[in-house]
């Protein structure tokens, strides 16, 4: 591999433009998080169990298209730009979420949730924007940074979606496409392109295709075991999305409000993790420890909230959680190192297909794990089963990392 050029002067201005992007982005998911699981509950005839299986079905159906379409996405954004990937990824998702304020049927939902797979490209384009500007030891605080715009959206978003959702579940749909059309037009007026012709490489068909752009990472030993990591990492954050909302509903009893209340505080903890604490963490121990510290916590947090017999012992947890947001980043950050300039964009693709792989299997891992403690009754420790598998893939993940990475200490 080529020795990496040095990165161009971080643009201040460019950074600020592409955190209101994804920050817009994450709050038009967010809105919906609490309400989508209900919508399935309503058309599917009102069983927790056969809501839980659909969810797991809509998002496994999702993360499909976008095992296909992120390596061309990636490829795509190396040739033309950042900028018109994301653009397309706004227009996209905002006719995604207006079919679904307008659908009435499970099919129709099906189908909005797989052109939304096809056309989410946002957030991996946006990690391969900020390596564009970024040098790369500051790299882990900038991802830090683009990490606070997902705890930003995610404090706000889900309290409203729930409020929304309580006055008629199809609401929070309308204004999420709202933000993304809103989005497009940002992009469109302001957002600056961060790849500069020069530094663009020629589209293949060949290296763009899902299986051909997971041989980049084979293409350094370390590198690979680095997205060994991601993808645990990403395995294991799918029990959030694809069973939070049911399993508080299951175990705790808790509605829309308490749901949307919990993701606000999980939405301010993640703001102060990776806004405030991802670079001084990351200057003080190096990449490396960072992740293995976030590895740490993820899977005690988990544990915790496994073990947790009422939702305030839930709540208890949630600072030790928080701290698993330090490990993203940094994982990033190792990544971005390893390939040049012209690759930041495939690097993205290839692991917006690794975490696509993630997305197909955890829901219907994580989803069918809550099915049969909800049908079968299950309660105690136990009931939080889906948790627990998930602190034990963060586990797995940092014992990856430490070793992968242990000839760069």
């Amino acid at each position: 591999m080529d020795a990496p050029a040095p990165a161009p002067k971080v643009r201040r201005a460019a950074l600020a433009f592409i955190f209101v992007t994804v920050l817009v982005d994450v709050m038009a998911f967010g809105l919906i998080i609490p309400v989508l699981p209900h919508l399935l509950k309503k058309v599917t005839g009102g069983e927790i169990a056969d809501a839980t299986l659909w969810h797991g079905l809509f998002a496994t159906g999702f993360m499909a298209m976008q095992f296909i379409a992120s390596p061309v996405q990636g490829a795509l954004s190396d040739r033309y730009g950042r900028r018109p990937v994301i653009l397309i990824s706004n227009a996209g998702l905002a006719i995604d979420f207006l079919i679904m304020a307008l659908a009435e049927t499970l099919p129709l939902l099906f189908i909005a949730r797989l052109l939304s797979g096809a056309t989410s490209a946002s957030f991996s384009t946006a990690n391969a924007y900020i390596a564009d500007v970024t040098p790369p030891e500051k790299r882990s605080a900038a991802f830090g940074r683009l990490g606070m715009a997902f705890g930003l959206g995610f404090t706000v978003s889900p309290v409203m979606g729930a409020w929304l959702g309580a006055v008629d579940l199809h609401l929070p749909f309308w204004v999420a496409a709202g933000l993304c059309a809103a989005n497009f037009c940002y992009g469109f007026f302001v957002l600056p392109e961060s790849l500069p012709p020069e530094r663009r490489s020629p589209f293949s068909w060949r290296r763009a295709n899902p299986l051909a752009s997971l041989q980049l990472l084979r293409g350094h030993p370390e590198l690979f075991g680095l997205a060994g990591v991601s993808f645990l990492m990403a395995l294991a954050h799918l029990v959030y999305p694809t069973t939070f909302v049911l399993y508080a509903d299951y175990r705790f009893g808790w509605g829309l409000d308490m749901v949307g209340w919990t993701l606000l505080l999980v939405g301010v903890l993640t703001v102060i993790v990776q806004g405030g604490l991802v670079g001084r963490v990351a200057r003080t121990f190096g990449d490396r420890r960072t992740v293995l510290i976030g590895a740490v916590a993820g899977a005690v947090g988990f544990a915790m909230y496994a073990a947790a017999p009422t939702g305030y012992w839930f709540w208890a947890a949630m600072p030790v959680a928080a701290m698993w947001a330090v490990a993203g980043p940094a994982t990033q950050a190792l990544m971005t190192g390893r390939v040049s300039p012209q690759e930041q964009g495939r690097l993205q693709g290839a692991i917006g297909s690794l975490n696509s792989i993630a997305g197909i299997l955890g829901p219907t891992l994580f989803t069918q794990t809550l099915a049969f403690v909800a049908a079968n009754e299950v309660r105690g420790p136990l009931a939080g089963a889906s948790f627990w598998l998930a602190s034990v893939l963060v586990f797995l993940g940092g014992l990856l990392a430490w070793r992968t990475t242990a000839t760069r200490r």
